[in-house]
């Protein structure tokens, strides 16, 4: 069964996405811990960031660095932080979100972004890279 990830890379499920291309694409996780909080996923459906190719692990990473660096241009925060857990969607993926402090790195906290606002920083972060 095709995962959520793989949904929005199909085109069937919408996202606020910020980059995407052949392999892979970045979009702002729709339940936040910090606002920009972003997801950058592999468009292969591979459950554990482990079990990728070193290739693909490589290029993933590589991915995720354009992204976070132009988060970080476009959102105030003192860093972005990186993190794969991976328990809730079987489809490897990781997060990359602005912090503050260390509650932005805990996944209890969660942000309320509406949909105008999320559309904006999706925009705003693209237009960075």
């Amino acid at each position: 069964m095709a995962s959520i990830f793989s949904k929005i890379i199909a085109g069937e499920v919408p996202c606020y996405k910020i980059a995407e291309d052949n392999h892979h694409i970045a979009f702002l996780d729709v339940n936040p811990n910090a606002k920009g909080h972003t997801l950058c996923v592999p468009k292969k459906e591979v459950d554990k960031i482990f079990d990728l190719d070193p290739q693909d692990y490589m290029e993933l990473m590589n991915f995720s660095r354009k992204i976070a660096l132009a988060m970080r241009s476009v959102i105030p925060c003192k860093r972005i932080g990186m993190t794969v857990i991976g328990l809730e969607v079987p489809h490897t993926h990781v997060h990359l979100i602005p912090l503050n402090g260390m509650d932005d790195a805990t996944f209890g906290k969660k942000e309320t972004i509406d949909a105008e606002e999320m559309s904006a920083l999706a925009t705003k972060i693209a237009a960075a890279l």
